[in-house]
């Protein structure tokens, strides 16, 4: 929230742990991932080819990915409640519990995304292979309206996400994206030096996965 560590004010870490054992019932939380093998990638058109469906990827995540031999493909959502508690919240007038709802669901499915990466993780290294980092679409130039491409995958996902017709997910706290898998495929802890986003929430913040 913009806060350094044990700087925040005592109404706002409350307000946050009041919030947090609010959410914590309401459950939701899921990830899944599918593994794709022997995938195909073009370094002419920065592209990676799964089972007849090109993705357009962009060249900077080409670059992060192109020593992949297979590719996960994942969807992961906080569920619908901290969603939609927000926005209600900010109807209300309340802004800064609306925008603790909004950061807790940022979290919460993140940090889904972590665990998912981190099963992944040890799935391949039990074949004796490495990941790479995740990547989105909306992300380094990846048009985020592959994501119809991407869900096609998980016609009967598990998170129960939904798309719009602009590629917008439902619940609005959820993640999808791809990983690398391979041999020579290279994971770094800190990639925001790659991206363009600038407004990003988790710029420069390093993390461990």
């Amino acid at each position: 929230m913009g806060y350094l560590p044990g700087t925040a004010p005592e109404p706002v870490t409350d307000l946050i742990q009041e919030v947090s054992e609010e959410l914590m019932p309401m459950g939701g939380v899921k990830g899944e991932y599918r593994v794709f093998n022997n995938v195909r990638l073009w370094p002419e058109n920065k592209a990676v080819e799964i089972k007849g469906v090109m993705f357009s990827v962009q060249p900077i995540i080409y670059r992060q990915i192109k020593e992949a031999e297979d590719v996960a493909l994942f969807i992961c959502t906080a569920g619908s409640s901290v969603g939609e508690m927000s926005p209600q919240n900010m109807k209300k007038g309340d802004l800064l519990r609306g925008y603790v709802y909004d950061v807790i669901g940022s979290e919460v499915v993140e940090n889904a995304a972590d665990r998912m990466q981190e099963e992944l993780k040890k799935a391949a290294g039990e074949e004796g292979k490495n990941i790479t980092n995740r990547f989105s679409p909306g992300y380094c130039g990846w048009d985020v309206a592959e994501q119809h491409k991407l869900f096609s995958f998980f016609k009967d996902n598990f998170c129960a996400i939904t798309l719009t017709d602009a590629a917008l997910m439902n619940p609005v706290k959820s993640v999808s994206g791809l990983i690398g898998i391979g041999k020579d495929a290279k994971y770094s802890s800190y990639q925001c030096h790659i991206c363009d986003n600038k407004t990003c929430l988790y710029r420069n913040r390093k993390t461990k996965r």
